[in-house]
C-alpha cells in the first residue's frame, strides 16, 4: 500500500498537517497537491480546530516541485494548470487555500524550503524557521516565473526590490536572513516549539474573533478603503453577537482564563 503523501493528525484544538515524502525531501507531485487540498478542505468546517501546523517529515520542509514525478502525466498536468472560470488553478489552490481557512495556519520550516515549498510557506499565516534552513524562490533556475499563488504573499511580505532580486536570481538565503527580510516570521532552533508558543496565545482568544480578524486583514489588503471600513463594521457587529465574545468579556472582567465553545463564525 502506498504511503499517504500528507498526514493529518488532530491533537485537541490543533491540527498537524505533515508533508510525507521524506525520501524526496517532500518534493511536490500531483498526488501531494491533491492530498494537501483535501486536508485543507476537511479542516475548513471543523469548528473545534483552533490552529493548523504545516510541516515536513524528515530532513526538509519541502524541496520544491518534483518535476520527474509531477510531469509523468502531461494531460493531468494540463488539467491542473487550467483555471477556467475559477480564480485559481489546482497548482495555485494548494497554497492559496490555507488563507481561506478560518484559523491561523503556521508553517514550521527546516532543511530545504525551495520553489513550491516557499510558496506553500508563504500561503501560511505565519512562518517559523530554523536559522540554517535554506530558502529559495527557485523557479528562476528552471527559466520559470514564481507561481503557485506565491506572488501575492511575496508582494505583501517583501519590498518590491527584494522580491525582484530573490525571484529573478533564485539565490538561496538562510532562515535567519528570511526573517530579517520579512519572508519568515521568527527564527528558532526549535521552530515547532516557537510555533506552538504562538498557538498557545491564540487559544486564549475567542475562536470567532481570531477567524474574523484573519478574514478582515486579508480582505482589506486588496479592496478600497470604503469597502474595508464596511467589512470592519460588519465583522465587528457579528463579534458583538457571538457567544464566545460574551465568554471572553466575562472571563476578562473576572480575571479568569476563558473556556470557549466551538467557533461559530465562518464556514
Amino acid at each position: 500500500m502506498t504511503e499517504p503523501r500528507v498526514l493529518t493528525d488532530i491533537d485537541g484544538p490543533i491540527a498537524y498537517v505533515t508533508l510525507n515524502r521524506p525520501d524526496k525531501l517532500n518534493g511536490v507531485d500531483l498526488e501531494l497537491i491533491d492530498e494537501l487540498i483535501a486536508a485543507a478542505e476537511s479542516l475548513r468546517s471543523n469548528r473545534d480546530i483552533r490552529a493548523v501546523v504545516l510541516q515536513g517529515h524528515g530532513r526538509s520542509f519541502c524541496a520544491g516541485l518534483d518535476f520527474g514525478a509531477a510531469f509523468k502525466d502531461k494531460r493531468r498536468v494540463a488539467k491542473f494548470f487550467f483555471a477556467g472560470p475559477r480564480t485559481v488553478n489546482r497548482f495555485q489552490k494548494v497554497t492559496a487555500i490555507w488563507r481561506d481557512l478560518p484559523v491561523p495556519v503556521v508553517a514550521v520550516i527546516h532543511g530545504h524550503c525551495y520553489g513550491a515549498g516557499v510558496q506553500l510557506a508563504a500561503g501560511a499565516d505565519l512562518r517559523f524557521t530554523t536559522p540554517d534552513a535554506t530558502w529559495s524562490i527557485l523557479e528562476a533556475k528552471w527559466g520559470l516565473v514564481p507561481d503557485m499563488a506565491g506572488t501575492v504573499p511575496f508582494g505583501e511580505l517583501l519590498p518590491a526590490d527584494v522580491v525582484m532580486r530573490l525571484s529573478m536570481t533564485g539565490e538561496s538565503i538562510t532562515g535567519a536572513r528570511a526573517v530579517e527580510l520579512g519572508l519568515a516570521t521568527e527564527v528558532s532552533d526549535d521552530p515547532l516549539k516557537a510555533a506552538l508558543g504562538f498557538v498557545d496565545q491564540i487559544l486564549e482568544r475567542s475562536p470567532d474573533s481570531v477567524a474574523a480578524t484573519k478574514r478582515l486583514l486579508y480582505a482589506n489588503r486588496h479592496q478600497s478603503v470604503r469597502k474595508s471600513y464596511r467589512l470592519e463594521r460588519r465583522l465587528q457587529a457579528a463579534m458583538f453577537k457571538a457567544k464566545n465574545t460574551a465568554i471572553a468579556r466575562k472571563a476578562g472582567m473576572a480575571k479568569e482564563s476563558p473556556v470557549f465553545g466551538p467557533r461559530t463564525y465562518g464556514p
